[in-house]
């Protein structure tokens, strides 16, 4: 029954970690009901990052496992991520108003600008 609920393709790494992150954001806020609900279903659909045994063979891991095997992730990790992305594509395309900061700013303000933009 779980095979058919797998993700049609594969995820990448990058994906899988982020999913992680968002949970161990949720797992310290208001949204307790929809950090388990996540959790439930990152386990159920084998989306959290997987471990590399020594022959190359991967396996899944709980939310729990990854946890403790990532204490040196806080659970304001990717808001810590967020910030620095703001701090650094400053340096490389400054926005129009400075010290303004957006994750969802369009054109000038977005995260996602390029030198075209401004």
């Amino acid at each position: 029954m779980a095979d058919t609920l797998l993700p049609k393709h594969p995820i990448s790494s990058l994906e899988s970690e982020l999913y992680f992150l968002i949970a161990r954001h949720l797992s310290s806020g208001p949204c307790r009901k929809s950090f388990e609900v996540l959790i439930q279903e990152l386990e159920l659909y084998q989306l959290l990052p997987k471990r590399l045994d020594w022959k190359g063979n991967e396996h899944n891991r709980s939310y729990a496992d990854l946890v403790s095997s990532n204490i040196h992730l806080a659970t304001d990790h990717l808001l810590r991520i967020c910030q620095r992305i703001g701090t650094i594509m400053d340096k490389e395309v400054p926005t129009s108003v400075r010290g303004v900061q957006s994750l969802i700013g369009a054109g000038k303000q977005s995260l996602l600008r390029d030198q075209k933009d401004c």
